[in-house]
């Protein structure tokens, strides 16, 4: 069993990179990678232009099955997890913010969902 939980942050850790290079390519700026906070985690926090978006990376066989595998809880715990970052960084606070999907999947690009879910569920 630890070795299949290995695995998948093993397998989750290289999907956040390869989002977050496919973000950068796109002209996103890192503000923080798996940011915690005592209500949850966000995995990228990034900005472009005016806009922060908060980005959870969901690696799955399959790109549709990436997206529909954010759960209704774990967007509440990501968004809960926002307001923590957003008390914190006042340009984010004073711009426009939104959740983000990044999925990925082995032999396709990444997918980028803008607004994939709305914040406070």
């Amino acid at each position: 069993m630890a070795r299949d939980r290995r695995k998948s942050e093993e397998a989750g850790r290289t999907a956040e990179i390869v989002a977050l290079w496919y973000l950068r390519l796109k002209g996103w700026r890192l503000l923080a990678h798996r940011y915690k906070s005592h209500a949850g985690e966000v995995d990228l926090i990034m900005r472009r232009g005016s806009v922060t978006a908060f980005i959870e990376v969901k690696a799955r066989k399959s790109l549709d099955g990436a997206i529909e595998s954010v759960s209704p809880r774990q967007a509440r715990r990501i968004s809960a997890a926002a307001r923590g970052f957003l008390a914190q960084d006042r340009t984010a606070a004073m711009q426009a913010c939104r959740f983000d999907i990044v999925a990925v999947s082995p032999y396709h690009w990444p997918r980028h969902i803008e607004n994939a879910f709305e914040g406070d569920q």
